[in-house]
């Protein structure tokens, strides 16, 4: 794992977009997997603007998403399909047909999990998939106890990631208590994995991701057993990392991150 403290939200919005922006342009069908959140949102503005101004092609490239809630079709707005639509599919020239996310209205819940595994191993598998962290540290909806070799499956939602998700709701009621979700082993069988966190209040927790015990309590700590995977934080969110002047020092000696420094 390789930590990456960013001065301000921007630069780490900015550098996550870049190295995803190189990847695609060294890989054109590059398999993208993508994540949902407020988080995020400044990620796919950014990607849009460079499809916009820097002629960056989606064209051939394939997407999975995380997560989506059981129950929500994709014209709910508070559906993960419309959040993607809206924030980043309807501004880039990606092919919708081969963007993929599991089916809210599944008829068979326990056949959608299979189902959406089968999709992303006849895509060749993910190249990059892009990751927040929940307040408790979950990453997907895999909350507390998920085992670290899980797979797409349906979960039940704990009252934190109802409090956290359900004020985006208009009725805060109408949230689902269930989401399919990539399981933790799914998302440690991508080639490359790119965690952005930002804010004070990921502070506590993010520590506990990156330096702490490999734990099923908290699912996002499975990232250390990647041999590919970059946290990329802002100051705020950074603040407890005991290990930063050692990260720091990566990124500025570290030849493959020459290129990066001034964004």
């Amino acid at each position: 794992m390789e930590v990456v403290i960013r001065p301000t939200t921007q630069s780490a919005v900015n550098l996550t977009a870049q190295l995803i922006a190189d990847a695609l342009r060294a890989k054109p069908d590059m398999v993208l997997g993508l994540a949902t959140g407020r988080t995020m949102e400044a990620v796919y503005a950014r990607l849009a603007e460079m499809y916009r101004k820097e002629n960056l092609d989606f064209s051939l490239a394939r997407s999975f998403n995380l997560d989506e809630y059981i129950g929500l079709g994709p014209e709910n707005k508070n559906s993960y399909r419309y959040y993607m639509n809206t924030q980043l599919f309807d501004h880039i020239n990606i092919d919708k047909r081969n963007t993929h996310l599991p089916d809210g209205l599944a008829e068979d819940v326990e056949a959608e999990g299979p189902r959406y595994e089968a999709e992303i191993d006849g895509a060749g598998g993910i190249d990059i998939q892009l990751l927040g962290i929940g307040r408790d540290g979950h990453i997907g909806f895999n909350e507390p106890l998920s085992s670290l070799s899980s797979r797409t499956r349906a979960k039940s939602l704990t009252p934190e990631t109802y409090e956290q998700n359900a004020p985006l709701f208009d009725k805060p009621e109408d949230m689902p208590m269930r989401a399919f979700t990539m399981g933790v082993g799914t998302i440690l069988d991508a080639r490359r994995l790119i965690l952005l966190a930002t804010g004070a209040e990921k502070a506590d927790i993010l520590a506990q991701a990156v330096e702490g015990p490999v734990t099923s309590m908290i699912s996002s700590t499975a990232l250390q057993l990647h041999p590919n995977a970059i946290v990329i934080v802002d100051e705020e969110a950074g603040a407890k990392l005991t290990g930063r002047k050692y990260y720091d020092w990566i990124f500025a000696h570290e030849p493959k991150w020459a290129a990066y420094q001034n964004i």
